[in-house]
């Protein structure tokens, strides 16, 4: 053979065999399209999932399952605790009137919710904001809608003193009406070790209670190796979710929320809604008309939504992210500064393009969480 004929052998040999390199690196390159490479995919290690489309500075952290604590033995303190701080939960004698519970407006049968857009509390007012649920309350912080409480103690007895909700002017009274009930006495007594009842102590025994609320998810059970728990349309929906919906910018981590406050552009500045959210706790515009973002956790049991509840279905909420939030026609650059902040929507929020199909299978994932 001649050095041509040689050279020339050589050449579409090393050619064949890139050709079989490359189509078999191909063939192991996972097509996310087919509903069987996603599942294998997303049924692996997460270090290996696709990459999550989120803007720059989000301090991202991966969907995972929580660590949920094991209810404490009855008969432990932390038991007592717990037991006590339940009883509190679902027990009207905190509020003024001996109408309104914690439970009025947290029932456990509604997604720790109440169902309604505000809660009624005190004398049937209604409150200005939706009543959040309490599934990952153990781990937030901070808490409620403008963030006002840093800790569960802190926020128990914020609803004591509301006039809208248990209306007490002076919460030593709420102290002093179970100081004078036998059974209260014995009870912190057997929880606590002193008859003496302190609000500190009604406090910690109703944030004992909230830390156990939380329960093991369809999503969960997917994560901890029950990779048959969500169904293909809900694990495109999962897919969807981390990349071209752009959920995982706000919502991500073992609780599905990244702790801050966002504009979604439903201040109502000036409107019958109007309402300021964090501003109001920090007096700082830049803070007008932002929320904090809630976990969706159990999120399908949690209806109505946002602060002020007036989104009734998760279908409603994706088309609000599909439009890039709530957008304000009459905002000017001459505006004070509060009203423009205040109708100015995250970042984040960019309007969508989903199909029908992909809307449906991102619902299915929320239901699943």
């Amino acid at each position: 053979m001649s050095p041509i004929a040689a050279r020339w052998r050589w050449i579409i040999a090393a050619a064949t065999a890139a050709v079989i390199v490359i189509g078999g690196v191909a063939a192991l390159q996972p097509d996310l399209d087919n509903p069987a490479d996603l599942r294998r995919v997303y049924s692996g290690p997460s270090d290996n999932w696709p990459a999550p489309w989120i803007d720059p500075g989000v301090a991202y952290i991966e969907l995972a399952s929580p660590d949920l604590p094991s209810r404490p033995a009855p008969n432990s303190q932390a038991g007592k605790r717990r037991a006590l701080g339940e009883r509190l939960f679902n027990d009207p004698i905190l509020s003024a009137s001996g109408h309104v519970a914690c439970q009025s407006c947290h029932n456990r049968r509604l997604g720790w919710g109440d169902g309604l857009p505000r809660s009624f509390g005190h004398a049937r007012t209604e409150g200005r904001r939706n009543a959040p649920a309490l599934f990952a309350a153990a781990r937030r912080d901070p808490l409620f809608w403008d963030g006002r409480a840093r800790t569960l103690e802190q926020q128990a007895l914020f609803p004591l003193a509301d006039p809208t909700e248990m209306a007490n002017q002076d919460l030593g009274d709420v102290a002093d009406r179970m100081q004078n009930t036998l059974e209260y006495r014995t009870l912190f007594a057997d929880a606590y070790g002193f008859e003496t009842i302190s609000l500190e102590r009604i406090a910690d025994a109703i944030a004992t209670f909230q830390r156990y609320l939380d329960v093991p998810s369809q999503f969960d059970r997917f994560l901890q190796g029950q990779h048959h728990a969500l169904s293909d349309a809900e694990i495109r929906g999962l897919h969807l979710f981390r990349t071209k919906a752009r959920c995982v910018n706000c919502h991500f981590g073992p609780d599905l929320s990244d702790g801050e406050f966002h504009n979604l552009g439903l201040a109502y500045f000036g409107r019958k809604y109007q309402d300021l959210g964090r501003y109001e706790v920090t007096g700082n515009s830049n803070d007008a008309g932002k929320f904090l973002t809630p976990s969706l956790r159990h999120v399908s049991r949690t209806a109505p939504y946002m602060h002020n509840g007036l989104f009734p279905s998760l279908r409603g909420i994706i088309n609000l992210y599909i439009a890039g939030g709530a957008g304000q026609d009459d905002l000017s650059k001459f505006s004070p500064a509060l009203e423009r902040n205040a109708k100015t929507p995250s970042p984040h929020l960019k309007p969508l393009t989903l199909t029908p199909a992909e809307i449906r299978e991102i619902e299915a994932f929320l239901r699943a969480l």
